[in-house]
């Protein structure tokens, strides 16, 4: 066989394993779009948080974050104990993560589907930033997932989540 009739096989060859591949692979885009809250209605959204809590003599942290766990807006009220600036975090940080797989929308019902399994003799390893704490709320746009709120510093992890989602209401309209 000559040289020639080697190439045109090999290309032959090299031809039909492209065209095998997935259509989805060759097509794949090179970005990918998400969405998230804007700046400004993040931080109308922290505000909200800390109002609906102050208006009830009730210091608190709000914190917003996207699916990445990045911090898009955090304020501190008045007074709000300093430990809450990280606990809002979490709460935040969980509630974009980890309610996600289940379609869960607070840290809430994450909490609760666990108190209702069986204890496992499987260790526990703490993973970073998480916490099941009460106070974190899944944002949805369009049925998505965009990001999450977490409130924290109330005496309860229930008067957190019913300032976010007091919060939540007055701006809902607008995620779009």
């Amino acid at each position: 066989m000559s040289l020639t009739c080697k190439m045109n096989a090999l290309m032959t060859a090299l031809l039909v394993v492209l065209l095998a591949l997935p259509a989805t692979a060759a097509d794949a885009p090179g970005l990918v779009t998400t969405q998230k809250l804007s700046a400004a209605l993040a931080n109308e959204l922290v505000g909200d948080a800390v109002a609906a809590c102050a208006q009830k003599g009730i210091a608190v942290v709000a914190v917003v974050v996207d699916l990445d766990g990045v911090r898009q807006a955090m304020l501190r009220g008045n007074g709000a104990p300093i430990h809450s600036v990280d606990n809002a975090y979490y709460k935040a940080y969980s509630a974009a993560s980890i309610t996600l797989s289940r379609k869960e929308e607070s840290t809430k019902q994450v909490a609760d589907r666990i108190s209702k399994n069986p204890p496992s003799n499987v260790p526990q390893t703490q993973l970073p930033n998480i916490t099941y704490a009460q106070g974190g709320i899944t944002l949805m746009a369009g049925g998505k997932a965009i990001g999450a709120l977490g409130v924290s510093g109330a005496p309860g992890g229930n008067i957190d989540e019913e300032c976010g989602r007091a919060a939540l209401d007055k701006i809902r309209d607008r995620m779009k």
